[in-house]
């Protein structure tokens, strides 16, 4: 076809040729309204504002929370003009920790304590008396309470090591941090102020006047200077004590003479091997708690399983009576399609509440509210893919004077029976994630056992162990769901 051609096609169709003005800015009007819409939203909802007045550094040290531990450490001030430095009971350290990453200057003293001799609780006295009391007999004198001779270890100098470059040297008089290559030296004393010599840089903050300072480092942690006292966070990367706990007669052995200790060591318990305790003491673990976690995740599992195998069971017959070229009953059409819809009106969650009322907390409530829920979706889905089958096959099956149960079991189920057990796959699949949700608000499972760790604000490496379980889990059942279900349209497909 030559230009000429060309000519005489846009002289009699001169449409296929030349756009209209409208054609032609149809993209560029799209563009335009997509950008202006945006524009609005971050305008409407004050995105700027909202971003500018984010905290994000607690949103860093909440993450940070998930994949470490704080070490917390308290160093004191005397009266007498010495230090102490102590643990919480519940150290990860154990009960008598000497980390490497903090340095002690002791010394062990011996002093005389008074003790006190007015221990005794003086009986309590009627306000109004109409006979003489007698005379109160004076307490013998206690030969306890005489003067004690009492022997300690005091520290005179630590240093706390966060990282390289980042330290708090306490002293009874002074407590000298440096991070960033400043240097920052704080006074101490029972009756000093809490003032900073010199300007406190940006990492250090004093939200009241002669008041504690806080002192961020970032995720490796962060301290608290008062004047009689210095809280500690020193945060270390991974999961304290994730096997044994300090109470556990393998804690703080490697992971070789644990192994050793449980295939040919000594008997550390005469009721048990070795190999009897150690994986009692990883399954009671009181910090983490596996076998716990472990059990109410198989609860969440088949809780899920039920729940959508019984709506899968009663949303089969269901779907036929609902179906118009099943059932030719408007009524009883009508009756089940509005049944549907009111059971998959109502959330999940929902229905999970009030059966947690009913029932009470536990895995029957969330098997009620997943029943409920998927037996009106399933019922629809079903309902709907039964309205558009092939009606050759039933017609054929019923044309050699098959019963109307025969011709729905040939004519009818195979051409669907794919699709509905690609659908329940699916479910289930979903409803694995879905009972995690409405466990915590009481329906059993993992999710209540997620909720209760958090709302403590401090178990968050707890959390982040349930929602690891919880996404391994998810992803093995995704992958056999995609994998069964692909069977099914495959086999269906041939």
């Amino acid at each position: 076809m030559n230009g000429y051609d060309m000519d005489l096609i846009a002289a009699r169709h001169p449409a296929l040729v030349q756009q209209s003005w409208t054609s032609r800015l149809r993209i560029p009007i799209v563009i335009a309204t997509i950008c202006a819409y945006f524009l609005f939203s971050f305008w409407f909802f004050a995105f700027g504002k909202v971003f500018q007045g984010a905290n994000w550094d607690i949103a860093g040290a909440y993450l940070a929370d998930w994949v470490s531990y704080e070490e917390r450490p308290e160093i004191r001030l005397r009266a007498d003009g010495t230090m102490t430095v102590t643990f919480p009971n519940n150290s990860a350290l154990g009960a008598n920790p000497h980390p490497d990453w903090l340095e002690k200057d002791e010394r062990t003293i011996t002093r005389t304590v008074e003790s006190n001799a007015a221990d005794t609780v003086a009986k309590p006295k009627s306000t109004i008396s109409f006979m003489a009391q007698p005379a109160e007999a004076k307490p013998a004198a206690d030969p306890t309470s005489a003067p004690k001779t009492v022997t300690e270890t005091i520290v005179d100098r630590t240093i706390v090591t966060f990282s390289p470059g980042t330290s708090i040297e306490a002293t009874p008089e002074l407590a000298i941090i440096r991070h960033q290559g400043d240097v920052l030296e704080i006074p101490l004393g029972h009756d000093l102020p809490v003032r900073a010599k010199g300007q406190l840089p940006a990492w250090a903050s004093q939200p009241h006047i002669d008041k504690k300072i806080i002192l961020s480092f970032g995720l490796t942690g962060w301290a608290e200077i008062d004047s009689d006292r210095i809280k500690i966070r020193n945060r270390f990367f991974g999961w304290a004590n994730f096997f044994f706990d300090t109470n556990s007669v393998f804690f703080g052995k490697s992971l070789s003479d644990v192994a050793s200790l449980m295939v040919s060591g000594e008997r550390l318990d005469p009721k048990m091997s070795n190999f009897e305790r150690a994986a009692n003491d990883i399954l009671y673990n009181p910090s983490w708690q596996h076998l716990d976690v472990w059990t109410k995740l198989l609860q969440t599992i088949v809780m899920a399983f039920v729940g959508t195998l019984f709506a899968m069971v009663l949303s089969f017959p269901l779907a036929f009576i609902a179906a118009r070229n099943i059932t030719a009953n408007s009524l009883a059409n009508q009756l089940t399609k509005r049944l549907f819809d009111f059971l998959r009106s109502v959330d999940m969650l929902i229905w999970a509440l009030f059966f947690t009322r009913a029932f009470g907390p536990g895995p029957l409530a969330g098997i009620s509210a997943i029943f409920f829920t998927d037996t009106g979706t399933l019922g629809k889905l079903y309902s709907e893919a039964l309205e558009n089958i092939d009606n050759k096959p039933r017609e054929g099956v019923k044309s050699v004077g098959a019963s109307p149960l025969a011709v729905q079991r040939y004519g009818v189920i195979p051409q669907v029976l794919p699709i509905f057990a690609s659908q329940a796959l699916y479910f289930w699949e979903s409803n694995t994630r879905s009972a995690t949700i409405i466990g915590a608000v009481g329906a059993g499972g993992i999710g209540l056992k997620l909720w209760e760790a958090m709302r403590t604000n401090s178990d968050w490496e707890n959390v982040a162990y349930m929602v690891v379980l919880i996404l391994l889990v998810v992803y093995l059942f995704d992958t056999a769901s995609n994998a069964l279900r692909s069977r099914l349209i495959g086999g269906a497909s041939r």
